[in-house]
């Protein structure tokens, strides 16, 4: 991870979504910018850690986010704050509409109202690039996010907010609370020497390691003159999920074999890649850490937690 000494110093930066995945590295890597830094989640946390200002915050609530932002008065803003569910259930409608759509919306208005010098919006690779009348998001929460990013676009041109969209692929890393993603979940299973049932693994995927999210994310919010853009923070690379999950089987030394295609494809995947020569024209990023050396790290990890 890059060190971004005294870069926001004496500024206050709001981080949405604190206690998620990517949240608590950017929290992290924040404090050592002599920034004050404000984290926030949807519910109550025990924290130890005082480096941060903890808030609990529901940002579907627009008196909440009001009083919130008014009491912090941010110069910065990070909105990571989502529900992070990929899959295609009917029951996952209405938590992105309100954990996704709505809470962008409310920040976003709240941001505005006051002034904000900018706000960096977390978007996804699941979101459809093309704004065809033909284009389907691919799941609740992909619709979810490409609606909160046209949002973000709006609020740019109407009112000239100060907004960045930033379209994250696939990260992974140290630290993934959602133990069902399918590198932690492969990592865990192998470690235990229990084969993982998985899909035929043939879709390719542009995997990105969190602390080059992290390092794209401070970029974004300091690069000049990019409101109302998109960056794109992926590797620029594609690689099945079929050979992540046979390098991940080589790390380990795995003594039992992947069930590739014990459980359907999702329908409608998307195979996107990110665009970063263009990322790396507007806010001078790339990512530096290699897939292997990222899955590396990641398995060290794994193998500490599950020895404590």
């Amino acid at each position: 991870m890059k060190t971004y000494i005294n870069r926001f110093s004496g500024q206050r930066i709001l981080v949405t979504g604190a206690s998620g995945f990517i949240g608590p590295h950017l929290c992290r890597a924040l404090d050592a910018t002599a920034a004050e830094v404000h984290a926030v989640s949807r519910r109550a946390i025990s924290i130890s850690d005082k480096r941060f200002r903890w808030w609990q915050c529901d940002l579907s609530d627009m008196t909440a986010v009001r009083n919130l932002v008014d009491t912090i008065r941010p110069d910065l803003i990070f909105h990571l704050a989502a529900h992070n569910v990929g899959g295609r259930g009917l029951e996952l409608v209405l938590p992105t509409l309100h954990s996704n759509i709505t809470t962008t919306v409310n920040l976003l208005t709240v941001a505005t109202e006051i002034g904000c010098c900018r706000i960096v919006v977390a978007g996804t690779m699941e979101e459809p690039i093309s704004s065809g009348p033909d284009v389907v998001p691919s799941s609740p929460y992909a619709a979810g996010k490409w609606a909160s990013s046209a949002y973000a676009r709006m609020f740019n041109r109407l009112y000239q907010t100060p907004v960045v969209i930033t379209r994250i692929f696939m990260t992974y890393g140290p630290g993934e609370p959602n133990v069902n993603k399918i590198i932690p979940y492969v990592i865990n299973s192998l470690l235990r020497k229990e084969p993982p049932k998985l899909s035929s693994g043939a879709r390719e995927v542009d995997w990105i390691y969190v602390d080059d999210v992290v390092n794209g994310l401070i970029a974004s919010a300091e690069a000049p003159s990019i409101e109302g853009r998109t960056i794109d923070l992926g590797s620029g690379t594609l690689v099945s999920i079929r050979r992540v999950v046979e390098t991940l089987c080589d790390i380990i030394g795995a003594n039992v074999q992947p069930l590739f295609g014990s459980i359907p494809d999702r329908p409608m995947e998307q195979v996107l890649i990110a665009d970063t020569e263009n990322t790396f024209s507007n806010i001078g990023w790339k990512p530096e850490i290699s897939l292997e050396q990222g899955l590396t790290n990641t398995v060290k990890w794994h193998r500490a937690k599950m020895k404590k």
